[in-house]
């Protein structure tokens, strides 16, 4: 690890000159094309992808002309709240379409320069990494023999990121002033609810911004590197983290240089009930929505909850759609949920899940309540000839994570820290 670091540092140069770069025409399309991709809501000025699309190459050379003579203003974020697991809301801070042109245009120019300063444990929204690659880090650190975890969560990280010690370490690579100038901008733009009551952000990278990911890992990226220098096997994926210890001696010190670091030099701060020392060969712990033990892995109990609620919703009897609507609604559900998890001890979970998704739609389609020899009257190959998948057969094999990274960002399941 610090062959790694010192590397890093030997070979680390300052960029002075890269604003041009951002509001190059030809990096102004390309960011354009991202953000159509992406799709997603509109900001404060309910603008949509569709109607930037109709009227592209003036937005575009407006964007141009006002990034290169300095007169960009951004837009005020639309807040929006998305419910979590354990009944409270997850404020996302969308930007209008074309604050977030770009802000990836900025993002292009500024992620290649970053990337290579990540430390190697850190796996959230970078590049032929994902939260599976982050679980293959984990179990494999466990089956070595470190059987004490540190789970370290961190409240609130994205709202209460500090501005300036975020700047500052942007500008230990990237000393353009002007660039430095749009990112506070950024950060600073505020939050209108009901397009009323704009609200400073005087903290916090709104979790929504297509930028925010990176900013949250550059933020972060000091931590890493010094857990690693201090010897402590971390894995972090964004704001969720773990460290991975051999004894309970050696947790306690991980614990005591977390706080260090998190609390004393990022003024961030620890949750104090789900920040906790574990002896994972008789407890188990939650990391990426898996529920981790010494022997398997499998989604945790709230997603399993969260899963089967939208099923029901989708499979209700009394709706006004035909079966084929209910199997077009089911399918993105339930090919989600799979291919998140079918790299886990769930086999059999699966197949129970099949049969009661199966048990649900026969009900819809005969609008009658569930009675056992009722589940065999509307064959599942019949089910399968209208067009409904299977968890089963998402499932590659049974066995323990043989995990490959993936080649772009893909977010957690059923959590909002992907961008918009």
């Amino acid at each position: 690890m610090l062959g790694m670091q010192s590397e890093v540092m030997v070979t680390k140069r300052k960029w002075y000159s890269l604003y041009d770069k951002v509001y190059a025409e030809g990096n102004l399309a390309r960011a354009w094309e991202k953000v159509r991709s992406h799709r997603g809501a509109g900001g404060v000025d309910r603008q949509t992808i569709a109607s930037f699309e109709r009227e592209k190459e003036e937005h575009l050379r407006e964007l141009h002309r006002l990034l290169r003579e300095k007169r960009y203003q951004p837009l005020s974020l639309r807040r929006v709240y998305i419910p979590k697991g354990n009944g409270e809301k997850r404020p996302l801070g969308i930007p209008t379409i074309r604050d977030r042109v770009v802000q990836q245009a900025l993002l292009n120019i500024l992620e290649p320069i970053f990337e290579p300063t990540f430390h190697e444990h850190s796996y959230g929204f970078r590049p032929n990494r994902s939260t599976h690659t982050a679980l293959e880090h984990v179990v494999k650190s466990m089956q070595e023999g470190k059987e004490w975890v540190l789970e370290i969560d961190i409240r609130k990280y994205f709202d209460t990121v500090n501005h300036e010690l975020l700047l500052d370490a942007v500008n230990e690579e990237v000393s353009d002033g002007s660039v430095l100038r749009l990112l506070r901008m950024f950060l600073e733009a505020g939050v209108m609810e009901e397009g009323v009551g704009w609200t400073a952000t005087e903290e916090g990278t709104p979790q929504g911004g297509v930028i925010s990911p990176l900013l949250a890992n550059i933020y972060l990226n000091r931590f890493d590197w010094e857990m690693a220098k201090r010897g402590h096997d971390t894995v972090r994926y964004a704001d969720d983290a773990v460290v991975l210890c051999g004894s309970r001696e050696e947790a306690e010190r991980a614990l005591a240089d977390v706080r260090t670091m998190l609390e004393g030099k990022l003024r961030l701060t620890l949750h104090p009930d789900k920040t906790r020392i574990l002896y994972h060969a008789k407890e188990s712990f939650d990391f990426l929505g898996f529920g981790v033990n010494r022997r398997s892995l499998r989604p945790r109990q709230k997603t399993l909850l969260r899963f089967r609620a939208a099923i029901r919703l989708a499979t209700r009897r009394q709706q006004g759609r035909n079966v084929a609507d209910v199997i077009r609604r089911l399918n993105p559900l339930m090919r989600g949920f799979g291919i998140y998890y079918r790299r886990t001890n769930s086999k059999r979970l699966f197949e129970q899940l099949d049969q009661w998704i199966r048990m649900r739609l026969r009900c819809f389609i005969e609008r009658k309540r569930a009675v056992h020899y009722q589940n065999y009257r509307i064959p599942t190959a019949r089910l399968t000839a209208l067009g409904l998948c299977s968890l089963g057969a998402l499932l590659t094999t049974p066995l323990l994570l043989p995990v490959t990274g993936q080649p772009y960002r893909k977010a957690v399941y059923g959590k909002s820290v992907r961008t918009v």
